[in-house]
């Protein structure tokens, strides 16, 4: 028995179940690469008030799960929960936004870390893709987003996923929605802390799970009856936007998501297939996050999609992703003549582009063929003592089981045109 094992909520990320990984990340990302949305990457950890400020102190995240820790300077640091407020946070700091280009438009890919109850699809590590346009108000940045998430999610060849679109107002209309919402919600009967989260932030208790409190939530103020003028046509944009470009979406007047630094436009992409973590990605507008952590007025918005989630879907509408082939020769040398020669044809297949591996460790014939079976490669190069003096080597379709010689000068040109 090994005598360490991977920590309680994580998991480890082996091929060949790594490929599919890897093929999700690249779809959810081509999209942007096409769309102006350079790469970026930030630390793993944070200071804590970075997310104290920016997430919310209200929320479950910063409240309950994050992961902090003191350095030994005394600093006070968080493992990030979340991507957007590191993004922001780096952009600031480079002034990416005084370049005088903008939105500026960034995409970025990591794991993140969140202290909740494991379960199937709630991991305290996960893996998320995420897309920040920051700098500029307008309604097509928001539509362009989710459009370019239905994208990447549609070519994947996922159908079952649904998304949820809000408008939580802004700074001019979302107070008097609160004072409305304050008023209703101190009538009910709720515990202490949700008690506490009224005064806070009233809007995440619309968004707690709990039947005994969704129940009594039936007749609370609407918030779309509260937006002014400006918020209501600007989130009428965005559905016109989005309607034109044949994205389908459905209102979801609760929609409020887990982080107090959403404005405006709010939205989900959810899979019915997923049961309870039906979410598997979202995002929206958050357009005082700048100021709320020390920088300039920037009106951004930006999504996450989850990694892990979005694999379950695959899974759960029977999707097998087209991935290539982690090998597509295998080279068995029987002898140390063959040995050398055959490791140099291997190193020449790989500088053509050819997945090419080798039967390493001195294994006989029989073992190196079913390494050759295990590695899935399309043809098998064998190669002997009487094979070299001959000057050729035996290549075998290992599809059809059809071998036959090939010249050793001619070996690379030859696989190679089988498989390009």
């Amino acid at each position: 028995m090994n005598t360490f094992q991977a920590p309680k909520g994580t998991y480890d990320l082996l091929p060949p179940d790594s490929a599919v990984y890897l093929a999700v990340r690249e779809a959810i990302s081509a999209p942007l690469r096409n769309s102006g949305y350079g790469y970026i990457e930030t630390p793993g950890f944070e200071n804590v008030e970075l997310f104290a400020r920016g997430v919310g102190e209200s929320t479950d995240i910063v409240t309950k799960e994050m992961y902090t820790l003191t350095t030994k300077g005394g600093s006070e640091l968080a493992l990030r929960p979340e991507g957007t407020a590191s993004v922001l946070r780096a952009a600031l700091e480079a002034n990416l936004h005084k370049a005088g280009n903008l939105p500026v438009k960034l995409w970025y890919s990591g794991s993140y870390y969140r202290y909740e109850r494991p379960q199937k699809g709630r991991y305290r590590h996960f893996s998320q893709v995420g897309a920040e346009a920051i700098g500029a108000e307008d309604p097509a940045l928001d539509a362009e987003l989710i459009i370019l998430a239905d994208q990447a999610y549609r070519s994947l060849g996922l159908r079952g996923f649904r998304i949820l679109l809000n408008s939580l107002g802004d700074k001019e209309c979302r107070p008097v929605y609160r004072e409305a919402l304050q008023g209703f919600l101190r009538d009910l009967d709720l515990d202490e802390e949700t008690r506490r989260r009224i005064e806070i932030n009233p809007l995440r208790v619309l968004d707690d799970k709990r039947r005994e409190v969704q129940r009594q939530l039936t007749d609370a103020p609407k918030l779309r009856d509260y937006l002014c003028d400006a918020c209501r046509e600007y989130h009428a944009e965005v559905r016109d936007l989005l309607t034109a470009a044949g994205v389908a979406y459905e209102d979801d007047e609760r929609l409020v998501r887990g982080l107090d630094y959403y404005t405006r436009t709010t939205f989900e992409f959810v899979h019915d297939g997923l049961g309870a973590q039906s979410a598997v990605g979202g995002g929206g507008r958050y357009d005082g996050l700048s100021e709320m952590i020390g920088g300039p007025e920037l009106p951004s918005v930006g999504w996450a999609l989850g990694v892990d989630r979005t694999v379950l879907a695959l899974e759960a509408e029977g999707i097998t992703l087209q991935l290539p082939a982690a090998t597509s020769v295998f080279a068995v040398p029987l002898g140390e003549e063959a040995r050398r020669l055959l490791f140099g044809v291997v190193t020449e297949l790989r500088r053509a582009g050819v997945a090419a591996d080798f039967s390493y460790g001195g294994k006989g014939l029989k073992g190196a063929m079913k390494n050759a079976n295990r590695s899935g490669a399309r043809f098998t190069i064998v190669a002997g003592e009487r094979d070299l003096a001959e000057g050729v080597a035996q290549v075998k379709d290992m599809e059809s089981g059809e071998q036959k010689p090939v010249p050793l000068d001619a070996l690379v040109a030859d696989l190679t045109a089988k498989l390009t």
